[in-house]
């Protein structure tokens, strides 16, 4: 794994990612949980295919920073880079931009796990 692995995602905003449809608010714009899904698809898609087999990562923590809304119809970009490898920890800088600009912007910190081992915590 190393620094700088990146990836973009987009999503055009509709009447489910608002905060209205997600019930994280009763307005009809791009609701902050689905920022953070997206922002976390971004940094699994910065390190598809340099994991080993049977290993994946799993989400620790989001720092999120939501400035400004996107309404329906927008698309949004979300990117993430791969910033610092901490051990298992993966830490990334993202951020979501529009056609206006910086929507959001943050840290992710992924885990990597070996995914058998880790879904037999769950029973």
């Amino acid at each position: 794994m190393h620094l700088g692995l990146t990836a973009k995602v987009d999503l055009t905003v509709t009447a489910d990612d608002t905060a209205e449809s997600v019930r994280s608010g009763d307005v009809p714009v791009l609701a902050t949980p689905r920022i953070v899904a997206l922002v976390e698809e971004a940094a699994v898609a910065a390190v598809a295919g340099q994991l080993a087999a049977g290993e994946t990562t799993v989400s620790m923590r989001v720092q999120l920073d939501h400035l400004a809304p996107s309404a329906v119809g927008a698309t949004v970009t979300a990117s993430a880079k791969l910033e610092k490898v901490e051990g298992r920890r993966l830490k990334f800088s993202v951020s979501v931009n529009d056609a206006r600009g910086l929507v959001a912007a943050g840290k992710v910190t992924r885990v990597v796990v070996e995914r058998e081992r880790f879904m037999d915590k769950c029973l």
